[in-house]
């Protein structure tokens, strides 16, 4: 008597074309590399977020507070310097020391935006020709840089500078930008804000510094490690003071 066919229905997996073992594995390995994938690039975008949120977070809370020691500060320390930095608000810093810095840094303060797109210009298209590009960065430029960032040429830094700019610019008015700039710009080997740079350089307190002392020390912050305010050409002090008077309600926005 012929024996009885049976038919196996144990499914795919009784197929001898069939390797042993089948999908299971392989998708569950494709299920962990895409959870893998997923959870980096959530931990990249909640990298991002704060990055582009902390910068904003942190100029709405300047408006109420002084900075704490600045990059520049502690690339200074390192290097050797001491750290002077004595942050006062601007009513403590005299008019003429406001109105000297303004005329001798960025006489378009008190109109711009934060940017001087003319000047910028200028020096993309040296720097395309190849000339080594001057400045055209504005006081509200150097406090967003000096706030944030390094002291160097780099395009990056530069690029970075450009976008911290508008958001101080938004955030902070021009007071409490200036008041800023006088509180952290360096003005000297180890000395920070216009009111240690008087005490160190003349012995008096900020707002009690007078319209040539206030010129000699605005004319240090192009190169505060290579000058000091007696070494300052007496012309020098003639022109700033003349380029104030020049300016006139130019410069109502700073007091």
């Amino acid at each position: 008597m012929r024996p009885r066919a049976t038919t196996d229905r144990s499914g795919p997996a009784a197929d001898p074309r069939r390797r042993p073992g089948g999908r299971g594995p392989q998708r569950a390995a494709m299920r962990r590399r895409s959870g893998s994938r997923r959870s980096f690039g959530r931990i990249v975008l909640a990298a991002l977020l704060v990055l582009l949120a902390a910068p904003p977070l942190w100029l709405l809370a300047l408006n109420f507070m002084s900075p704490p020691p600045t990059p520049l500060m502690l690339i200074r320390r390192v290097e050797g310097h001491a750290i002077d930095y004595r942050p006062v608000p601007l009513d403590a810093v005299s008019p003429h020391l406001r109105r000297a810095v303004v005329a001798a840094e960025d006489n378009l303060f008190c109109s711009h935006a934060g940017l001087d797109w003319t000047a910028l210009r200028t020096q993309f298209e040296r720097a395309i020709e190849g000339d080594r590009p001057r400045g055209a960065s504005t006081i509200s430029m150097q406090t967003a840089k000096n706030l944030f960032l390094w002291p160097d040429r780099h395009l990056l830094r530069k690029a970075l500078e450009l976008w911290l700019t508008p958001q101080l610019e938004l955030l902070l008015d021009k007071r409490r930008i200036l008041a800023l700039y006088l509180s952290i710009a360096e003005f000297g080997p180890g000395i920070y804000g216009a009111e240690a740079a008087a005490r160190r350089h003349f012995g008096i307190a900020a707002a009690a510094l007078d319209q040539e002392q206030a010129a000699r020390l605005a004319l240090m912050l192009p190169a505060p490690l290579e000058r000091t305010p007696e070494r300052i050409a007496p012309d020098a002090v003639r022109r700033i003071l003349t380029r104030i008077d020049q300016l006139g309600p130019a410069l109502d926005c700073v007091g």
